[in-house]
């Protein structure tokens, strides 16, 4: 079924950055404005500079706004002490990166595993979901091998596992495909599209290839810290979160 409309899960207003060195300042993000439905696949798209790894940054709460609020599923970031802002991204959003940033003595299991714990969830882990979550990432064959025994793709596909394990309402990528090549970049481009329409999750997707936000419902064209144009990707149905 398509995306309903509904209050946004993630609204950006007026968002500004400004890095200031000395009497230097250097504005990043320039009064960006926006809103993701519940359930919406976003791609942010620009080159090197363009601004949008810092506003990953800011929609992640990882670094405050110099003017401009985020408000994640009705919670102003602003309103929030840093303790609250660090539950709000354990409960709510989830983090994939460039560099997979697995533990090296664990296996991918363990990975996994370790994310959850410090989730600070009390309900154990649902085994019904990590292997649903397994066999949707190709990885349930791997879980029991170290990351040096996996390719670069199954590295990623466990780290998106990890981000996923929670059960997150919002899913935060930041160049996903970045250190992977063609054939393995397709397959976890695939993986996050699947994850998104079977698993209900919002995902929100930085990266400067316009091949790979095709795969978005949305994307939004980043320059010189503004958004400048703002197009219709793919679509990607959404359907009830397993599970629920």
């Amino acid at each position: 079924m398509p995306v309903q409309e509904s209050s946004p899960i993630i609204l950006a207003e007026n968002l500004t950055k400004i890095y200031r060195s000395g009497p230097i300042q250097v504005p990043a993000v320039r009064g960006v404005s926006f809103a993701v439905q519940p359930g919406e696949f976003v791609a942010i798209v620009g080159p090197s500079g363009s601004g949008k790894s810092t506003l990953f940054y800011l929609l992640g709460g990882l670094t405050r706004a110099t003017e401009g609020r985020v408000v994640i599923d009705g919670v102003d970031f602003a309103s929030l002490s840093d303790a609250e802002r660090t539950k709000l991204r354990k409960h709510r959003i989830a983090f994939v990166f460039q560099k997979f940033n697995l533990l090296p003595t664990l296996s991918a299991m363990g990975n996994i595993e370790i994310a959850y714990a410090v989730s600070g969830r009390t309900e154990p882990l649902d085994r019904v979901y990590l292997d649903h979550l397994s066999d949707l990432l190709s990885i349930r064959g791997r879980l029991k091998h170290r990351p040096s025994e996996l390719s670069g793709g199954e590295q990623q596909r466990v780290a998106i596992a990890r981000a996923l394990i929670t059960r997150p309402a919002i899913v935060l990528a930041d160049e996903p495909t970045g250190n992977l090549d063609t054939k393995n970049s397709n397959a976890v481009l695939d993986m996050l599209a699947r994850s998104n329409r079977e698993l209900g999750q919002t995902t929100l997707m930085i990266t400067h290839n316009p091949e790979a936000a095709a795969i978005a419902g949305r994307i939004l064209h980043m320059r010189d810290g503004e958004i400048v144009k703002v197009e219709d990707g793919s679509r990607p149905e959404t359907i009830r979160p397993f599970g629920r």
